[in-house]
């Protein structure tokens, strides 16, 4: 059945116990509509994830006397808490928003008890819409279908989009961190749209992308902070977001106006689009790649091409975003691929994407690529090694925006103590000296209150209080590197 959306109510985001709950109960949805996706129903791993989103719901509406979850603009609450954006929960959140989306719910409330075999048939219509429907007829759609099924123990309810003024309370890093959930749920939605052969218009990649160009001229530490972030099962998704945002930064600090960042971020977030015509397997396959899968890798330039083609785009064609996904593995002297038949000069925008593109991927745990490399190491790569055919004039401006120890790299300081770089100096002249946020003192001792260091800053002698000796790889430490960006 299906009900009328009530008010917001009492937002109760500032309640930890509140956060914890809720959070549980979304990474459970989360985690059983992907068991129930990849595995028979009497498989252990659907049971046991279906037993634990049974338990986490029981939780919520122990704590609250009822459990509802709701989709209101780009926030999720249960029952009256509005979901915090958090490094382990993004990936859930991102998820469960363009689950809701796609199948035209507002969201939902539990009427009566549950059991495990309702939770099945709800998750497999909610991964399944009825596509075939207009947006505002998918939830009629799918209430019926599960009335149909004798499911009768959820409430339905339509979507609100009414929490655009809830924007400006937020502080920045929650802001960066809903642009950015907001962008990984936009390019998910293109990409999967293009691989099943639907139409995926260029409206609301033109929102996520307004987004990320507002944030990095606000408030580009926050933002690109957040591209420290590693799905490896996502990888695709948060490698395109990730590319955006520093393409955008990295134009504004080569001094693109504001239309052209907004065209750049546009290209750098379809730039792998042609992905979603390779297959899978080939995308997911661990080892080297032989000759043939090697060539068809490759195709993903142009198939880019052709399935930028295929969106309806209104009144023009997203032409630059088209020239940067065929050129963007192009090198300087067009040795890398595709081949061009003739001369040709690379765009601009082609040459930023290539920089950001090599340098997320390079820093990246990937299928085959178990150990990523040093941010400090690749950017050293990218300065000195001419056959990688970067631009050196981009690369000096990449190295300048990020400060020779780029954000999320693990350095020892000359007191043995260790820190996490979370911010180039603002003062251009002061690369090799980041902001950097402490995680042990000089006896190997975590830190709690997690302070910031500006390496600028000097003793009563007027000698610099710490200087970098070395970095060093953060899995040798198990540092998870996103951890210091919450």
């Amino acid at each position: 059945m299906t009900a009328p959306l009530s008010s917001i109510g009492s937002d109760q985001s500032g309640d930890p116990q509140a956060q914890r709950t809720a959070r549980g109960f979304v990474v459970a949805v989360h985690g059983a509509v992907r068991a129930v996706r990849l595995y028979p129903i009497e498989n252990s791993a659907v049971q046991k994830a279906i037993a634990e989103l049974v338990n986490a719901a029981e939780r919520v509406e122990l704590a609250d006397g009822q459990c509802r979850l709701r989709r209101i603009g780009d926030y999720l609450f249960v029952n009256e808490t509005r979901l915090r954006l958090t490094l382990d929960n993004y990936a859930a959140v991102a998820y469960v928003l363009g689950l809701l989306r796609e199948a035209g719910l507002g969201g939902f409330a539990i009427i009566a008890p549950t059991s495990p075999r309702v939770w099945v048939v709800l998750l497999a219509f909610l991964q399944s819409p009825p596509l075939e429907y207009p947006e505002e007829d998918r939830l009629q759609q799918v209430s019926t279908r599960v009335e149909q099924a004798g499911v009768a123990c959820f409430e339905f309810y339509p979507p609100v989009e009414e929490a655009d003024q809830q924007e400006t309370e937020l502080d920045a890093k929650e802001r960066a961190r809903q642009t950015y959930v907001r962008s990984l749920d936009v390019t998910r939605d293109v990409m999967t749209s293009a691989r099943l052969g639907r139409s995926a218009g260029l409206k609301r990649v033109k929102r996520a992308v307004q987004g990320i160009v507002d944030a990095i001229l606000t408030d580009a530490a926050s933002l690109i902070g957040l591209t420290t972030l590693r799905e490896f099962d996502e990888y695709t998704f948060v490698h395109s977001v990730n590319v955006s945002i520093l393409s955008v930064a990295l134009g504004r600090r080569l001094g693109l106006t504001k239309p052209q960042l907004l065209d750049l971020g546009l290209a750098a977030l379809l730039h792998d689009i042609g992905k979603s015509r390779v297959p899978l397997e080939l995308l997911n396959k661990r080892g080297s790649l032989d000759d043939e899968e090697r060539v068809i890798l490759q195709t993903h330039t142009w198939q880019g091409v052709l399935a930028m083609f295929a969106m309806p785009t209104g009144s023009a064609r997203p032409w630059r975003a088209m020239t940067s996904a065929y050129e963007h593995h192009m090198r300087i002297d067009l040795t890398g691929y595709p081949r061009s038949l003739r001369s040709r000069r690379l765009t601009l925008y082609s040459k930023i994407i290539a920089v950001a593109d090599g340098f997320d991927a390079a820093t990246t745990t990937r299928v085959y690529q178990d150990v990523p490399w040093t941010p400090a190491d690749v950017l050293r790569g990218m300065r000195d090694n001419t056959r990688l055919g970067l631009d050196p004039v981009v690369v000096k401006a990449f190295i300048n925006l990020t400060g020779i120890y780029p954000v999320g790299t693990l350095v020892v300081l000359d007191s043995f103590a260790l820190a996490m770089v979370v911010a180039a100096n603002p003062d251009p002249t002061a690369l090799s000296r980041p902001l950097v946020r402490m995680i042990t003192d000089a006896q190997g001792n975590r830190v709690q209150d997690l302070q910031i260091y500006d390496l600028t800053s000097c003793d009563a002698s007027g000698q610099f209080a710490y200087t970098i000796i070395r970095t060093e790889d953060p899995q040798r430490y198990g540092i998870n590197i996103g951890d210091y960006f919450a």
